[in-house]
């Protein structure tokens, strides 16, 4: 019964990761197509940082799965010391990518207020 919810977990780990990847491939897909389709409309400047925008939230979504799946695996598969701390520095990168891209994206830390600063 332990070694089935194991496996269970396992699959389940990989499965969010690949679906952030996913998320990030058809959102960096969309993303393209969008700036394709509105390029010459919006005209450069415009279309490029929305290209930049979309690009960047599709990578923040995946990211996130991605960081869900290694919790998973990680706290529920294999859960000894080493692995604990390897999983720590991971989410640490992770969240200090997510954090950039999310100031990059949006012009603000995610603390703070939506607006003009």
């Amino acid at each position: 019964m332990e070694s089935e919810f194991i496996q269970i977990m396992t699959v389940t780990g990989y499965a969010l990761e690949a679906f952030g990847v996913l998320v990030v491939l058809i959102g960096s897909c969309l993303a393209t197509a969008v700036f394709v389709r509105t390029y010459r409309a919006l005209g450069e400047g415009v279309a490029y940082k929305k290209f930049r925008q979309n690009l960047g939230r599709s990578i923040i979504l995946g990211l996130e799965f991605m960081i869900a799946g290694d919790i998973i695996r990680t706290v529920i598969v294999a859960d000894s010391l080493q692995n604990v701390g390897i999983l720590a520095v991971i989410v640490l990168i992770r969240t200090f990518l997510s954090l950039t891209l999310f100031l990059e994206v949006e012009g603000r830390w995610p603390w703070q207020k939506d607006g003009p600063q």
